[in-house]
Order: C-alpha cells, then structure tokens, then sequence
C-alpha cells in the first residue's frame, strides 16, 4: 500500500470519527450518510484542501478551510435530503473538529516527502 493511500485512509478513518460523533450520537443522522458526509468530505478536502490550498498556504488557512468545506458538504446534503438533518451548533462543532484535526494531518502531509503534496 502507498503511503498516500495510507494517509487517505487515516484521513478518511478521522473523518468518519468526527462525523460519527457529532452528526451521528448529537443529531442522530443515520450510518449509510455518516458514510456518505465523510467519503465526501475527505475526497473534497484532499483534492482542494490538501492539493490546491495547502501548497499555496500555510496549514492553519488550509485546516480552516477543510473544516468550512466538511460542514457546506453537510449543509448541502441536510438541504437535499429528508434523512439527514444537522442542527447549526452540530455544525460548528462539526467544522472546529474537522479544521482540528486537518491541523495535524497537514503537518504530517508537510513533513512526508513520499505523500503528495
């Protein structure tokens, strides 16, 4: 396995976990869009967070800008799908969480020469 699909993993694992918390024990959202908010939400953070925004950045810009994108994406679903409903305090948690956690994944990224970026 590479290490950026290792990283991926960990990435999408931290994701699930934040997700699990608050969307799913606070607001009760149901395990299939848990899955769903957090495979989204680590591919969009990886693609525009960790490889356009980060690059041209530092890492407290890009963590708050993973945690912003993680809580729209489930905003955006809580608009279009009856099952899913987040409260706004859920996802402000949700988004300090996200921005948290992204802090130190970046560094990580940063410091690894062999995962992209």
């Amino acid at each position: 396995m590479s290490k950026t699909t290792a990283a991926l993993l960990v990435k999408l694992a931290m994701t699930l976990s934040i997700t699990a918390i608050t969307l799913g024990a606070i607001d009760k959202v149901p395990g299939a869009w848990q899955l769903v908010i957090a495979v989204l939400g680590t591919a969009v953070n990886y693609l525009l967070g960790d490889l356009v925004i980060l690059p041209v950045s530092d890492n407290l810009m890009a963590s708050v800008t993973d945690g912003l994108m993680a809580a729209l994406l489930a905003y955006l679903v809580d608009l279009l799908v009856p099952a899913f409903t987040a409260s706004f305090m859920v996802l402000v948690a949700f988004t300090m969480l996200i921005a948290f956690g992204e802090y130190f994944f970046h560094q990580y990224l940063l410091k690894s020469e062999k995962v992209a970026p």
